[in-house]
């Protein structure tokens, strides 16, 4: 697998906040390696660097320096256009907050991001159909956010990160928000569409979820602290052709 196209490749990144004459370091220089078909975690201690690596990830924010290709495209230095571009292209995000609209309905969440790529609704009502199927909401596609459980509305959001079918999924804190049957449910789809080919880089607090992940990479001070093995890492391996 060594000539596979790492999903994303991130080279001495820096990243570094300026308040007013005093610079603020987040990322000191990391060097991380994600291929297709990896689940991982990252986790650390607040100020640690998550939310500015996932920022960066989500190519929401741009690096100091250091260099972030995404399925082998440079991203470090596009301009604001391009880099949006990009994100609609090749990422899903799903969110501790869900981010849906209230004033539409499953289905309708589910087609945003088609929208925004100027898919026609005949063109992108099938696909999302099926997605709201693949998640468990055949029967509630025409129902509002605040008719749905939290769960159900973070099912919304995962079928809604894979409407654009992304080389990657991002998500933060997923469960952040669940009760822990719920969290189950959610964390039982993650590892199914893992198990399909989905990429996911997840962000969270929480070990027990970390650990349904093949890699947990530990962010301390801005930098790669260390990095283990989760519980699937194993699973994965015997699941890949020999």
């Amino acid at each position: 697998m060594s000539d596979v196209t790492p999903t994303v490749e991130l080279r001495s990144i820096t990243k570094t906040y300026r308040m007013g004459k005093i610079e603020v370091p987040a990322l000191r220089g990391v060097d991380l390696t994600v291929r297709p078909r990896d689940q991982v975690a990252i986790m650390g201690s607040s100020g640690s660097g998550k939310s500015t690596l996932l920022n960066l990830l989500g190519c929401l924010d741009r690096p100091s320096s250091g260099t972030y290709l995404l399925n082998g495209h440079d991203v470090s230095v596009l301009p604001d256009a391009e880099l949006s571009a990009m994100r609609n292209r090749f990422l899903g995000f799903v969110f501790q907050s869900y981010n849906l609209i209230e004033q539409l309905s499953v289905l309708e969440n589910i087609e945003v991001p088609l929208f925004y790529q100027g898919m026609s609704p005949r063109q992108s009502r099938p696909i999302c159909q099926a997605l709201a199927e693949r998640v468990g909401l055949a029967e509630r596609l025409h129902h509002r956010p605040s008719e749905l459980s939290g769960g159900q509305q973070q099912r919304v959001a995962i079928a809604r990160a894979l409407a654009n079918d992304p080389v990657l999924i991002l998500a933060d804190e997923p469960t952040g928000n669940l009760d822990s049957a719920t969290e189950e449910e959610v964390l039982t789809i993650f590892d199914e569409l893992n198990r399909e080919g989905v990429t996911i880089i997840m962000v969270t607090h929480d070990q027990h979820v970390a650990e349904r992940c093949q890699r947990i990479i530990w962010l301390k001070d801005g930098v790669v602290d260390v990095e283990l093995a989760g519980r699937n890492a194993q699973v994965m391996d015997d699941s890949l052709p020999g």
